[in-house]
C-alpha cells in the first residue's frame, strides 16, 4: 500500500515545468507506464472518449510550437501528448453498442443502458452545455465539450502518475486548435484536440507553491 506522506510529496513535487532540459530523455517503458495511468482512469458510461497522440519526434515538436503561443515546453519536452476527444465514435453505434457489450450483461439489460447512453447525449449533454455555458451551441460542440472533461480525468491522472516517479509535467492549453489539428492532418470529423500534455525532466526548481487553505476550500457536512 502507498503511503499517504508519499502521495502528498508527489503532489508537491509536480508543478506547472516551463521548460525541460532537451537532453534528459524520458525512458520507452516508464512512458508507457503513464499512458497505462491514463488508459485506466474512469470516463462517464465507460466511453473512454480519449486518444493519446504521443510526439517525441523534435521536428514535428519545433513544427508545432508556433501553433501553442510559442511556449518553450513544447519544443524542450521529452514527450509531448496530443489529447483527442474521440467525438465520432461515441455517436456510433458500432462502438457504443461494443463498449457496453464487454460489460456481458442480459441483452436487455445492455439495451437499456445504450438507450440511456443515447438519451443522454441527446438530452442532457446538449440541454447542460447550451443552459450553462454558450446557446448556439449545436450538439456536436455540445458533444465535444463533453468529451474534453472526459480526456481531463485521464490527462490529470498521467500527470500525478508522472510526478510520483519523478518526471515533470505540464497541462497545455494554450493553442491554436485549428493549427495544430491541420499541422498533424486531423480528421476533425471523427476527432478533435482536446488539450496537450507535456513532459520530461525540470531544468530550474519550481517556485513555492501556493495554495488556498484547507478549510477555505472544504466544507464537510455530516
Amino acid at each position: 500500500m502507498i503511503k499517504q506522506e508519499d502521495i502528498l510529496k508527489a503532489y508537491n513535487f509536480r508543478h506547472a515545468c516551463k521548460i525541460f532540459d532537451k537532453d534528459k530523455k524520458i525512458p520507452e517503458e516508464e512512458f508507457d507506464f503513464l499512458l497505462e495511468s491514463a488508459r485506466l482512469s474512469p470516463s462517464s458510461f465507460g466511453m473512454e472518449p480519449w486518444k493519446f497522440l504521443v510526439i517525441t519526434n523534435q521536428e514535428l515538436k519545433e513544427k508545432l510550437k508556433p501553433n501553442c503561443w510559442n511556449q518553450n515546453q513544447i519544443d524542450s519536452c521529452s514527450h509531448l501528448v496530443v489529447v483527442l476527444a474521440k467525438t465520432a465514435a461515441v455517436q456510433d453505434d458500432n462502438y457504443v453498442n461494443a463498449m457496453f457489450a464487454r460489460r456481458g450483461l442480459a441483452e436487455d439489460d445492455t439495451k437499456n443502458y445504450i438507450s440511456k447512453f443515447k438519451e443522454y447525449l441527446k438530452d442532457k449533454v446538449m440541454n447542460f452545455v447550451t443552459r450553462y455555458f454558450y446557446k448556439k451551441f449545436t450538439q456536436d460542440r455540445a458533444i465535444y465539450e463533453w468529451c474534453c472533461r472526459q480526456t481531463y480525468i485521464a490527462s490529470a491522472n498521467m500527470t500525478t502518475t508522472a510526478a510520483m516517479i519523478g518526471i515533470d509535467s505540464c497541462f497545455i492549453e494554450g493553442f491554436i486548435k485549428e493549427d495544430v489539428e491541420k499541422t498533424l492532418e486531423l480528421d476533425t470529423s471523427k476527432e478533435e484536440v482536446s488539450l496537450i500534455l507535456t513532459f520530461g525532466y525540470r531544468i530550474n526548481e519550481p517556485r513555492e507553491k501556493y495554495r488556498l487553505e484547507f478549510n477555505k476550500v472544504v466544507t464537510k457536512i455530516s
